[in-house]
């Protein structure tokens, strides 16, 4: 019951990469190749692709050569054996175009995943582990999903952004108020230029009774336009959050859209199919809102299927915004980290068939403390532009000199040592970092920075 499964995954990782990286290049004309990583009972990996295939495509083994049968037939593209025993290695398996495009030519992930990742992978007691490591994909393939309506330079133009460092926040407390206390967050918030993006937290429902979706989105959109002369013309994203099952989802939509709202937020994961829904019936508007894919639950599915495959999806099917992990110079609070977070972060911005890098939202513990760590760390990847830096409890979690909590004193400490990183202070951060950092804000008079760091020291 003890066994580290954080160790174990990082080794597991660690090998699937080094042995994928050498495996040629598949045809990816007429199918997408998934490559599993298996642990079976009696079987070879080899044997595992084949079962995965009769189970999870047409049913047959044999299928006639040249029939329709053959061409929904899945088959193996290649397999490693990573031991002596044969039971444990790489299997590459092929899944026929033809049985997952439908008559407009329009792929969906729900339908790849429902294939790919079914029982007839992961339910068989012959496969006492298995994981789907990685989805390939043809650009043909790839330009059938809508992607992101913004992505990450999307969002920047919208909001006159510029190349500006993007900051957001999230709404605390997280719930228990009505809607005319949140206004009263969001009007804080919303003055304050240094945000692009402001969220309501997950844990919002919005169907309670005592905080109903269209009361919050009256005062909330109200105390944003009552503040919008003091952004110095740059737009603000404000995103409400909708998670419910997907028929309600859709009515909630059409509230935000019917109000106003420029973003929604919600659960891709746990309302399945959704995002894709969301993108679908907005894409005809002249300015669909900006979706948030919260990934609230995705750390229930990474064990078998890898998070950099499920934040693939969420950004074929449109997500503009997906939360990573930040960067913390001691042990960090929230997955993705190690191979899988430098890999979710890769498949988010990498090049992707015309398909604009969803605006990676570091988030989970990002502070005044790490913050320079995680914009040296950017800085060196995939550029700061996209990029939004998510702080929740580090701008409404501070307190002023009256010992009250006070967003305005967390907002000066963000931007105090934003002026600290344009000065180069710091060309590399380390394990005192923050004590380090808290006595040059003592030494140099930024109070709202060191009242931010004394939090954590």
């Amino acid at each position: 019951m003890k066994i580290n499964l954080d160790s174990r995954e990082e080794l597991i990782r660690r090998v699937v990469h080094e042995v994928f990286a050498g495996l040629p290049e598949p045809d990816l004309s007429d199918q997408i190749v998934v490559t599993y990583w298996v642990h079976a009972q009696h079987l070879t990996p080899a044997q595992v692709g084949k079962e995965i295939s009769y189970h999870m495509t047409s049913g047959v083994r044999k299928p006639p050569a040249g029939s329709l049968l053959e061409e929904c037939t899945g088959r193996v593209v290649d397999a490693v054996e990573f031991d002596a025993t044969g039971r444990l290695g790489l299997v590459r398996v092929g899944f026929p175009l033809k049985m997952l495009l439908d008559g407009d030519g329009n792929i969906y992930s729900t339908d790849i995943l429902h294939i790919t990742a079914g029982e007839g992978v992961f339910g068989l007691t012959e496969n006492i582990d298995a994981k789907l490591c990685h989805v390939a994909m043809s650009d043909d393939t790839l330009k059938r999903f809508p992607g992101p309506a913004y992505g990450a330079s999307g969002i920047r133009k919208i909001t006159n952004f510029g190349d500006d460092i993007a900051f957001g926040t999230i709404l605390k407390p997280c719930t228990g108020m009505t809607p005319e206390e949140e206004a009263e967050i969001v009007v804080q918030a919303a003055a304050n230029p240094l945000f692009i993006f402001v969220k309501e937290d997950e844990n919002y429902l919005p169907g309670v009774p005592f905080a109903p979706l269209s009361e919050r989105l009256k005062h909330a959109l109200a105390a944003v336009r009552r503040v919008a002369d003091q952004r110095g013309g740059k737009g603000l994203i404000y995103a409400p959050h909708i998670t419910a099952p997907p028929n309600i989802i859709a009515e909630y939509v059409k509230m935000c859209m019917d109000a106003g709202v420029n973003g929604v937020m919600f659960s891709d994961l746990f309302a399945g199919g959704a995002l894709r829904m969301v993108r679908d019936m907005t894409k005809h508007l002249p300015n669909p809102p900006a979706i948030y894919a919260h990934n609230s639950g995705i750390s229930t599915r990474t064990r078998h299927v890898y998070r950099e495959v499920l934040d693939l999806f969420t950004r074929l099917d449109g997500g503009d915004f997906r939360q990573t992990a930040p960067l913390t110079v001691d042990f960090g609070l929230l997955r993705p980290c190690g191979i899988e977070w430098r890999e979710c972060e890769k498949v988010l911005s990498m090049p992707l068939a015309g398909h604009p890098p969803t605006m990676m939202a570091r988030a989970g513990g990002l502070d005044q403390g790490n913050i320079i760590t995680n914009l040296l760390d950017v800085a060196k990847g995939a550029g700061v532009e996209n990029y939004l830096f998510l702080a929740g409890s580090a701008i409404n979690g501070v307190k002023n000199k009256q010992g009250d909590y006070d967003p305005a004193v967390g907002a000066e400490a963000m931007k105090q040592v934003l002026q600290v990183y344009y000065d180069g202070v710091f060309a590399e951060t380390g394990g005192n970092h923050v004590l380090e950092l808290k006595a040059y804000a003592d030494g140099n008079g930024l109070d709202a920075l060191s009242a931010a760091l004394s939090r954590g020291v």
